[in-house]
């Protein structure tokens, strides 16, 4: 019992300090500023580098001047696979850190998170790991259905929650165990400023805010009073607020799924509203999202590495439209927004004309990159 009580007590240490560090770090990257952006380029593991090696060759093609000229460097990071992560038992390798960290954008493949069963050791997600250690805290999910005139965007937020400390919870006995789940200010009012400032930039969008806020009144309830304090200060956007179970219910519901727009969600109903979202857009596989913090950003696909193909040896028929929707909004944010439309098009083109059902039938990877360099 001593052992937990010390182990909780160093957490709320540690959190104590995070906030402090949130506080301090707040000057974004102004990209237009800078002689040479570098874009860290780390495959993963799974078909992490099938589709990696799709979006390196549009990348290359479609950036062709900036590189030559030496305004953009594509810049590979090596070692973020499972096992490089298990050998020395960490989720992000302190030599692989750093050299993402001499980068300004991340792209990221997918990476494999071990799970109870699977015979891996207990090392966190990579992907928290980054999230954290990046101060990544807005992850950005767009989702379009244009013949349901859907046009959504998550604002999950992307350090706290339970996520942050998932790694971290103890087994107070043989029979009892728990997890911890942190929610704060600071945290909560730059993620709802982030998405109030993109819909007060897109035309004043309704904004809604998804918690369980009647259940989980501490945590849930911070972040839903937050997000409706930063809300008086746009007082020109519609703002409303949604249990998470009757949002991912209302998702499916076409009778009103059109009325929304821009979405606030603590971390884990993010992660599972942006799957159903993306389902809805035609499944995981055409989704990319942005992980965006102050200095540093990673641009990576929704869906995981998939080791079952690996294993059936059916990689190359992984899709790379999730990892080249990743690639554009990389592209959006370093200030290259015509060369990310021609992307958005060009991929949902190839997506209309390809049949890319990742079972090991249809189209390759191979061919969908083709098609669109084709066309570039």
């Amino acid at each position: 019992m001593e052992d937990n009580i010390l182990k909780i007590k160093q957490i709320i240490e540690e959190q104590l300090a995070r906030v402090e560090r949130m506080k301090a770090n707040n000057t974004p990257t102004d990209f237009a500023a800078l002689d040479k952006i570098i874009i860290g380029a780390a495959a993963g593991d799974g078909i992490g580098p099938v589709i990696m090696k799709s979006a390196r060759a549009v990348l290359e093609k479609l950036l062709a001047d900036e590189i030559a000229s030496g305004k953009i460097e594509i810049r590979d990071i090596e070692g973020l696979t499972i096992e490089n992560r298990v050998e020395k038992m960490q989720a992000v390798p302190d030599d692989v850190l750093e050299q993402i960290k001499q980068c300004h954008v991340l792209l990221k493949g997918p990476t494999t998170t071990p799970g109870k069963g699977d015979g891996l050791p207990n090392i966190e997600s990579a992907n928290v790991t980054l999230r954290r250690e990046l101060d990544l805290f807005a992850n950005v999910r767009p989702v379009t259905v244009p013949e349901k005139n859907i046009d959504w965007i998550f604002y999950r937020e992307n350090t706290e929650g339970e996520y942050a400390l998932g790694s971290r919870g103890i087994d107070i006995s043989d029979e009892i165990s728990m997890d911890f789940k942190v929610t704060t200010d600071a945290g909560t009012k730059r993620l709802a400023r982030a998405a109030f400032e993109y819909a007060k930039n897109n035309g004043n969008l309704n904004v809604s805010i998804i918690t369980k806020a009647n259940i989980m009144k501490k945590t849930d309830g911070k972040f839903l009073s937050l997000c409706y304090e930063m809300a008086k200060e746009y007082p020109e956007i519609k703002t409303d607020d949604w249990y998470v179970d009757i949002c991912a219910a209302n998702l499916i519901n076409d009778q009103i799924n059109s009325n929304f727009n821009v979405f606030i969600l603590p971390n884990l109903y993010g992660d599972i509203i942006t799957d159903e979202a993306a389902q809805i857009q035609g499944g995981v596989g055409t989704a990319g999202s942005a992980n965006i913090g102050n200095r540093y950003a990673m641009f990576e696909a929704i869906h995981g590495s998939a080791p079952r193909m690996v294993k059936d040896g059916i990689a190359e028929y992984a899709n790379p439209a999730s990892l080249l929707k990743a690639c554009e909004m990389m592209l959006r944010h370093i200030g290259y927004t015509n060369k990310a439309e021609k992307l958005c098009a060009l991929v949902d083109e190839a997506s209309a004309a390809l049949d890319m059902p990742g079972d090991g039938t249809g189209n390759t990877a191979a061919e969908f990159t083709d098609f669109i360099l084709q066309k570039l």
